[in-house]
């Protein structure tokens, strides 16, 4: 998952974290679970700044059986 993060506010992010929502979605597109997974935000990002960074999204292969596959949709930012 690739991410480009703005710090449009004029202070340092000095700290925080990004959690993503991976789900699990059927051959019809039922969404049949998900899995969340949280990793450090890459700080310090300047007032002004943006960082493009990018993560490996994992899912146990059991949980995705075949015919599914997996999206990551939900993507959640703590800036401290």
């Amino acid at each position: 998952m690739t991410l480009v993060l703005r710090n449009r506010g004029g202070a340092a992010v000095r700290s925080g974290t990004v959690e993503f929502g991976t789900h699990i979605i059927g051959a019809l597109g039922v969404d049949w679970g998900s899995v969340e997974s949280t990793v450090k935000l890459p700080a310090p990002i300047r007032g002004g700044q943006s960082v493009r960074k990018t993560w490996p999204v994992c899912v146990d292969a059991w949980r995705v059986p075949w015919g599914m596959h997996v999206e990551t949709r939900d993507v959640d930012v703590d800036w401290r």
